[in-house]
C-alpha cells in the first residue's frame, strides 16, 4: 500500500470491514460461553455478529450430536443454506481447512487432504468465498499461548496439547493451482489467508503468469508457529509490499488482536475479531465473539471512520467479479505489468499524465506553496 499525505484521514478511507469468526475450531463447547453447537446457535451467531456490525463471516461447521468440527459435507450445505437465508447480506467465507483439529484420542492435529478440501468448491448452496492458504507452512497455534490465555478451557491438558503442537498447513503448488481453478469454476471467489510476505509474493506470481485473475482479497494471519507473529515491523513490511488495489484484513491470537486490530482501523484496512481467535478482552476477563464486534465499532467510530454497510463490503470486496487476464488482474491491482521482452527499467503503466491538481485542496485551503507552479 502508498500512503498519501491525506490517506491517514478517515473520511478518506474506506469504510471498515469487520470479519466474525464466533465458531471457534480449535475449542470444545465449554472452553468459552459462545461457542455454538446446535444449528440454532450457529444461526444466531451469524446473526448477532451481523446486528452488531460485522459484515464478513468466516464459517466453520460443528456436528450438533458430537459438538465436535464436521468434516460431512452435508452439514455444510444445511448450515450454509441456513445462513444465506438468516444473514442474506453478509458475506459467507468457509475456511478451507474444514477441520485441522484431532480427531480422536492420540491423534494429531492436522490438515485434511488436497481431494477433500477441493470438496469445498462443490458446496450447495455455494458460499461467496472460501479461504485458501498459499504455500505449505506450520501452522503451531498453540506457540505463541500462555498459561493465561488457555486458563479454564480444555488446551490446558499437556497430551491435548502435544497433539496441536506442530500442526502444518500443508498447501503446496499441488493443491492451490487446481484449487484456484475450481473456486473459478464454481464462481466462488478465493480469500487467501497469508502468513508473511513470501506468501503473498507466490500470490503475486500466480497473477502474473494467469494462474489467478481476480480481485484480491487477503488476510495477514499473524498467528506465529510459522507464521509472522506480533512484531509490528512484520506487519507493516507485509502492509507495505500489499498491492494498492487489494483488499487486507489483519488478524492475530489471543490478546495480540486487540493491539493488531487497533492499528488496522487507523491505517484503513479490516479486521477481523472473534472467539476462533481469541477469548479476554483482558487478562483474566472473558471477551465473547459479539463484544470483540462492539468494539470494533467502538473504536473505528471514535477515530470517525465509518463501518461498512452489508453492499459496501460486497462492492469493495468485489464479490463475483473476475477478471480475463493478467494484464487486467496486475492493473486493477495496482502491479507493474509484466515485462515484455526487450523492455528495461522499473516498469510502470503507459499513462498521459494529464491529470491535473486544482489550486484549492479539498478543504478549500490553498495547497501549500511548493505544489503551486511558479508565475511567469
Amino acid at each position: 500500500m502508498y500512503y498519501t499525505d491525506d490517506a491517514l484521514y478517515p473520511e478518506n478511507q474506506e469504510p471498515l470491514i469487520i470479519t466474525a469468526a464466533p465458531y471457534g475450531p480449535q475449542w470444545l463447547p465449554g472452553d468459552a460461553a459462545d461457542i455454538p453447537v446446535t444449528w440454532d446457535e450457529s444461526v444466531q451467531a451469524a446473526v448477532d455478529c451481523y446486528n452488531a456490525g460485522a459484515t464478513h463471516l468466516h464459517v466453520h461447521v460443528r456436528n450438533p450430536q458430537t459438538g465436535q468440527l464436521s468434516v460431512d459435507f452435508d452439514h455444510f450445505n444445511y448450515l450454509i443454506g441456513l445462513l444465506k437465508d438468516a444473514v442474506p447480506e453478509m458475506i459467507l467465507s468457509v475456511g478451507g481447512s474444514i477441520s485441522f483439529a484431532p480427531k480422536g484420542e492420540d491423534k494429531k492435529a492436522e490438515w485434511l487432504g488436497y481431494d477433500t478440501r477441493h470438496m469445498l468448491t462443490e458446496l450447495d448452496p455455494a458460499p461467496d468465498q472460501v479461504t485458501i492458504a498459499v504455500g505449505t507452512a506450520m501452522m503451531d497455534v498453540i506457540q505463541m499461548m500462555s498459561r493465561d490465555d488457555i486458563e479454564g478451557t480444555h488446551l490446558m491438558d499437556p497430551k491435548v496439547q502435544e497433539a496441536w503442537a506442530g500442526l502444518w498447513a500443508d498447501a503446496g503448488p499441488a493443491f492451490y493451482i487446481e484449487h484456484l481453478k475450481r473456486l473459478r469454476e464454481h464462481d466462488i471467489q478465493p480469500y487467501f489467508m497469508l502468513g508473511h510476505v513470501h506468501q503473498l509474493e507466490i500470490v503475486e506470481r500466480l497473477i502474473r503468469h494467469g494462474a489467478y485473475m481476480g480481485p484480491l482479497n487477503h488476510c495477514l494471519v499473524s498467528i506465529g508457529g510459522g507464521a509472522s507473529g506480533r512484531n509490528p515491523f512484520d506487519w507493516m513490511e507485509y502492509l507495505r509490499r500489499s498491492p494498492q488495489g487489494s483488499v487486507l484484513t489483519w488478524e492475530n491470537i489471543m490478546r495480540g488482536v486487540i493491539p493488531m486490530t487497533a492499528m488496522a482501523v487507523i491505517l484503513g484496512i479490516n479486521v477481523r475479531v472473534g472467539n476462533e481467535d481469541n477469548i479476554w478482552r483482558v487478562k483474566g476477563e472473558r471477551f465473547t465473539t459479539v463484544q470483540q464486534v462492539e468494539q470494533m465499532v467502538r473504536l473505528s467510530e471514535a477515530y470517525g471512520r465509518r463501518i461498512a454497510t452489508a453492499k459496501e463490503a460486497r462492492d469493495i470486496m468485489k464479490i463475483g467479479t473476475w477478471y480475463d487476464t493478467p494484464e487486467e488482474t496486475l492493473f486493477k491491482l495496482g502491479l507493474p505489468p509484466n515485462r515484455e521482452e526487450g523492455e528495461a527499467g522499473f516498469l510502470t503503466w503507459e499513462t498521459s499524465g494529464r491529470r491535473a491538481l486544482a489550486q484549492e485542496a479539498s478543504d478549500s485551503h490553498p495547497m501549500a506553496y511548493c505544489l503551486v507552479p511558479p508565475q511567469g
